[in-house]
């Protein structure tokens, strides 16, 4: 890997190429407002708005990228940045987002047949995993002895092949383990995807760049849900229909204006507020016999923090 270039005034952020993350992060990043040229291998873009360029990579090779400076921030799973942190000699990497996709669990899976009855039935048999590291952690904190027998990938066989006893692995929906006669019976990390980088914090033209894309990211995941709820309300009734509103933020109140006597007290106000989450019609009726009128919902398509 090349060394670390501190003149360097783009800013790289790795992504996988392919997987189930891949996709997912490049529409986030899109949501943005960035865009990309694409080289012809598929495994650079170039940055053509803000000058933050893309790096298509296999999930595992991220952090190594951000250990080396090769890359700046990287989107992968949690899973993959927790198992690097704990490796012997490891670089010092971070967490700084979640991004709220690619959710899953990373299981202790035993054979259908077996009576669980907690962590110590693990004691003495072998441990087939992808993430060595976490299985270890995991089972020291539990005062488990057991082999871990590290594999690279199709793990939910290891039993049914002899190489292991029971398997320690990512579970979304769980029909594989259920198609290889095996159940998950302890979880030992909720995993989703997150944004990684050094702990060591940029500098210069960088890290600008990375605190405009922090803010961007922090904006579009805070809208990912929400509305804005508009409506009119007496002021004996503004606190009635604020109270239904739970999941938003502060709203914005304003008076209202008679155009025939602008200068008199009208006795209405304008309410605006950023609801967070679902806003039903049974909502909007409850908020309309509070004694709300002109009650409209509307989009938003971006936000800053």
């Amino acid at each position: 890997m090349p060394p670390i270039d501190p003149q360097r005034d783009r800013l790289r952020v790795a992504i996988q190429k392919s997987g189930r993350l891949g996709d997912p992060a490049r529409d986030l990043l899109a949501a943005c407002g960035l865009t990309w040229r694409e080289s012809r291998d598929r495994l650079f873009c170039f940055g053509e708005g803000l000058p933050v360029d893309l790096l298509l990579v296999r999930d595992d090779d991220i952090p190594g990228l951000l250990a080396d400076g090769v890359a700046d921030l990287g989107i992968l799973g949690r899973n993959v940045l927790a198992e690097t942190q704990l490796a012997p000699g490891a670089a010092a990497l971070e967490e700084v987002r979640q991004l709220g996709f690619g959710a899953c669990t990373l299981d202790v899976a035993v054979p259908q047949d077996w009576t669980w009855t907690g962590p110590e039935q693990l004691e003495g048999l072998r441990v087939a995993t992808s993430y060595p590291e976490l299985t270890r952690d995991w089972m020291e904190r539990q005062g488990v002895a057991a082999d871990v027998v590290t594999l690279s990938g199709s793990v939910e066989i290891a039993p049914s092949l002899g190489q292991a006893d029971v398997v320690c692995d990512l579970v979304s929906s769980g029909a594989t383990l259920r198609a290889n006669a095996l159940k998950p019976v302890v979880t030992i990390l909720q995993t989703e995807a997150v944004l990684a980088a050094r702990s060591t914090p940029l500098e210069g033209e960088r890290a600008a760049l990375a605190d405009v894309l922090l803010r961007r990211l922090d904006g579009v995941r805070r809208v990912a849900d929400s509305k804005v709820l508009v409506a009119r309300a007496p002021a004996d009734r503004l606190a009635q229909v604020v109270a239904l509103l739970p999941d938003a933020e502060e709203p914005t109140v304003t008076p209202t204006v008679d155009p025939s006597d602008p200068t008199a007290d009208s006795g209405t106000y304008a309410l605006q507020a950023l609801v967070h989450g679902e806003v039903t019609w049974s909502l909007l009726e409850e908020v309309k016999q509070a004694g709300a009128r002109g009650v409209m919902v509307l989009p938003v398509e971006g936000m800053l923090v």
